[in-house]
């Protein structure tokens, strides 16, 4: 079987971040990827071995010059004969290059032009620089993650660059390719970080209108870590566990296997109660370790578990019987997501170094052996030499 995307051509345009991410989703569920990389190493992140480099499977890899009108004109062959192009560069930049929304789909109409960007494709900040950090800072995302009283702590870079990036450009494409079934016309998806990690906060607006979340502090929230049943704790071999029992009746659950008073029970959802409830809760986990206390909880209905390590977290039982974790060239990372029911996806495969496809993809795209030697001689196609 094949996964649900099989027969999908995607062009990626190399860059970072999100836009890996986004062609990683589309590769595991069976899409055809051919990453577009520089003749040059960019600099782009951080430069790792391509069996390190998770969100890179998947792929072919073509390096291409694009500042050659040879490189440029090579580039567009391959996107005339695409579903989907995937770019994470500043606005304008594509253009300048003359492969821009226009110019592809001036030759391929029904192409998909995903575009990837912190602060989208207009705007007063469109050109400016920045990172996961700061597009979840102007979204207010950050200002919200923290503890009471200290400073706002970035949440790795899930929000801006997977969830609010990632995830939302491969929706908008998949929306757009549905689309494309009506219309038969392709069109641009302008995706922005900072749009999409104010749309992740969709819930805490509307808490915020309700006067139900405090917008000028930290920590003193239902799900910020301010509710004492929302939080994490300490455990006797100073590891942690997580408690999330936010309904009363799973509440009720924890309160009488850790012993607490039936009165936090009954007063719950009281703030004024919360500061005794949270040190009475810390003393209890305090009396034991971290993996005593998940045994405890196991299968429970307490909303209690381990706070894992990444690597703990490859090995956990309930990883291990889903078979949530792959190996991929010896390197272990998440399998695809989410399941289907008969689209099963192959197994991820992980990409050679930059260029390394480079002939076979111009071959199957149908350049003659002419037209590739052409390429490599002009310096506009290069090919790594083999090890």
């Amino acid at each position: 079987m094949s996964g649900p995307l099989t027969g999908l051509r995607v062009i990626e345009l190399a860059s970072i971040g999100p836009g890996p991410m986004c062609a990683m989703l589309l590769a595991d569920q069976g899409a055809t990827v051919v990453r577009i990389d520089r003749v040059e190493p960019s600099g782009l992140g951080v430069q790792l071995d391509p069996r390190f480099d998770v969100t890179g499977r998947g792929r072919r890899t073509i390096a291409l010059d694009l500042k050659q009108a040879a490189g440029r004109d090579a580039a567009l062959r391959l996107i005339d004969g695409a579903d989907v192009l995937i770019e994470g560069w500043r606005p304008g930049v594509a253009e300048r290059l003359g492969i821009g929304p226009e110019d592809c789909a001036a030759r391929n109409p029904r192409l998909v032009y995903g575009r990837m960007t912190g602060y989208g494709q207009s705007g007063p900040l469109a050109q400016v620089a920045g990172h996961d950090i700061n597009y979840i800072a102007l979204a207010g995302a950050l200002h919200a993650i923290g503890p009471a009283g200290g400073a706002p702590v970035p949440p790795l870079n899930l929000i801006g660059d997977y969830g609010g990036g990632a995830l939302y450009l491969a929706f908008g494409v998949m929306a757009a390719l549905i689309e494309r079934e009506r219309s038969g016309r392709g069109q641009v998806v302008d995706a922005a970080m900072v749009d999409g990690a104010s749309s992740l906060l969709s819930i805490f607006h509307g808490m915020l209108a309700a006067r139900r979340w405090d917008d000028a502090r930290r920590g003193v929230n239902l799900l910020d870590g301010g509710a004492p049943f929302y939080s994490t704790y300490a455990t006797a071999d100073g590891r942690f566990v997580a408690l999330g029992a936010l309904e009363p009746k799973f509440f009720a659950e924890f309160a009488q296997r850790v012993g607490l008073p039936e009165r936090f029970v009954k007063g719950q959802y009281d703030p004024r109660l919360w500061p005794e409830m949270r040190a009475a809760i810390a003393a209890a986990f305090a009396l034991r370790s971290r993996d005593d206390w998940a045994r405890e909880f196991e299968r429970s209905d307490a909303c209690v578990a381990p706070v894992l390590s990444l690597r703990e977290a490859q090995s956990h039982a309930h990883a291990q019987a889903r078979q949530a974790f792959v190996e991929v060239a010896g390197v272990v990372q998440a399998a695809p997501a989410p399941r289907f029911s008969r689209s099963v996806p192959a197994a991820p495969q992980a990409t050679g170094a930059a260029g390394s496809d480079g002939e076979a993809v111009l071959r199957d795209a149908g350049f003659t052996a002419a037209e590739v030697q052409a390429l490599r001689t002009a310096g506009a196609l290069r090919v790594p030499e083999a090890h």
